[in-house]
């Protein structure tokens, strides 16, 4: 049990970082962008890919740095995490999306939690959701089974691509997405359109999960080691 409390933990303050990262940048990005929305999402694509990178190698060895509930359930799918479990490791996803936004607010002087006013809706946004998440899943399952080592700079790199080839900027993350409803920055999302994202991100996981058990038949050997190889405890 000990070692599931550390687990919860350290999803928890993982994915507060990963949220206050991708929103604070947003902040900073915008700031100081003088209108450009270019420059602004490159300052929140950078910031975003490499904290995604640090916090990986960071939590990895104690929870697998999941940081995603379609991981989570990706994983547990494929008996990597024990169904019991990934609950846990979903609330406390969601939850520490939520500090992060709160956090993100608190250090740039804004209102602790403000709903966002951000439209991102439509077929094509869901779309991109759907294969933004699919990409994700799919570099975790390919690098997990031989380059594990290398499974945070491949989800920092994909991540950072993604955030431009994607119409919807790549969310690809059902916590990080609540998260961001509460806050009307440039990072936001209004909450009316969360629930498509949400579908089309755990649609995309879950297919990208299906076609990786046939590309790579030893797939479910390989779960307990997802996002990284970590400790692991049945409750």
């Amino acid at each position: 049990m000990k070692t599931l409390n550390r687990r919860i933990v350290s999803e928890f303050l993982g994915t507060a970082f990963l949220v206050a990262a991708v929103v604070g940048s947003g902040i900073m990005g915008e700031r100081l962008a003088a209108g450009n929305i270019a420059i602004a999402l490159l300052a929140n694509t950078i910031a975003t890919g490499a904290a995604l990178v640090a916090l990986i190698l960071t939590f990895g060895s104690i929870s697998g740095a999941h940081f995603n509930p379609v991981v989570t359930l990706s994983d547990a799918w494929e008996r990597g995490v024990p169904w019991a479990e990934a609950p846990l490791y979903i609330l406390a996803q969601i939850l520490g999306g939520i500090l992060g936004a709160v956090t993100a607010h608190l250090m740039f002087g804004l209102p602790i939690v403000s709903v966002s006013l951000h439209p991102r809706a439509g077929a094509s946004q869901w779309f991109s959701e759907f294969v933004a998440t699919f990409g994700l899943l799919a570099v975790i399952w390919g690098c997990s089974r031989t380059r594990s080592n290398f499974v945070a700079f491949a989800v920092g790199a994909y991540i950072t691509a993604a955030y431009w080839f994607t119409s919807s900027t790549s969310f690809a993350n059902p916590a990080v997405t609540i998260a961001r409803a509460l806050s009307n920055t440039f990072a936001g999302i209004r909450p009316v359109d969360v629930p498509g994202f949400l579908v089309a991100q755990f649609a995309g996981g879950a297919v990208a999960t299906a076609i990786f058990r046939w590309l790579i038949p030893g797939l479910r050997e390989r779960a307990k080691d997802i996002v990284m190889p970590h400790e692991g405890e049945q409750i």
